[in-house]
């Protein structure tokens, strides 16, 4: 269970206790499409990788602890979250080649004074509609309505990944399609790996990866089964996930 801190925030640990993160009780909380997305960031050494709303950092530094030799930069507009996000940093020894940006994602990408990067990645919130939800409590209304829409995400992440640079994203299955016409102005070699509950459900997310630029063909890839039929919480595949045992590779 996780250790109360105070009133508002837990100590928690991710990656198989290889990342202490200290976030808030209500709003977004790090969870396994965190994980996922850290697992999917397939950064070379030497990249640079920013990730969109980032939160209290639960994928960036799961991320960086996976790669080691990549620097990271979050973007995170809440500045609670973005306090969290720098002190969690600092308390895994990551603050030399981790940084926070308490910034919109809906500033011009121009003005944040950041290079193009090498990988630009996002969980973003998975609703655009208000009326989607029964009442989201306002601590979570951040974390769950994209102001903007999906179509702000998208725009930030082809703005902030230089030409022949990796876009990643996690989002729900059913915004597929969405998620391609948006990209494909300007991006192409999409790579896609659903994400299934179980063996016998429909997929309830997404991952996808693509290039800027890129022109090659759309590949469906094998995919993600968190949950046995019984016995195990996780299939072995996603439980070595989970763990940082294993990563989610790319063709």
């Amino acid at each position: 269970m996780p250790k109360q801190t105070d009133v508002s925030v837990t100590q928690d640990h991710v990656l198989g206790g290889r990342i202490a993160l200290r976030q808030g009780v209500n709003g977004y909380r790090a969870g396994m499409d965190a994980a996922l997305l850290a697992a999917a960031c397939d950064a070379p050494a030497g990249a640079r990788v920013i990730e969109a709303g980032c939160g209290a950092g639960g994928a960036l530094l799961a991320a960086a602890a996976r790669h080691p030799s990549v620097r990271f930069v979050g973007v995170e507009r809440d500045p609670a979250a973005a306090a969290l996000a720098h002190a969690n940093a600092a308390a895994n020894g990551m603050e030399a080649r981790v940084d926070i940006l308490n910034a919109d994602i809906a500033t011009p990408f121009s003005r944040l004074a950041l290079a193009p990067f090498d990988l630009a990645m996002a969980n973003p919130p998975f609703f655009d509609d208000p009326a989607a939800l029964r009442a989201p409590a306002a601590e979570k209304q951040g974390a769950w309505m994209a102001d903007g829409g999906l179509a702000a995400w998208t725009a930030f992440l082809l703005r902030a990944v230089r030409e022949g640079g990796t876009i990643l994203m996690i989002h729900r299955a059913d915004r597929l399609a969405d998620i391609l016409a948006l990209l494909a102005p300007k991006a192409g070699s999409f790579q896609v790996r659903p994400v299934h509950p179980r063996a016998e459900a429909p997929a309830k997310r997404v991952l996808v990866r693509a290039i800027k630029t890129g022109k090659a063909p759309l590949v469906l890839l094998p995919p993600l089964v968190m949950h046995p039929a019984q016995g195990a919480k996780h299939t072995p595949q996603a439980e070595a996930i989970l763990r940082g045992e294993a990563a989610l590779a790319w063709l």
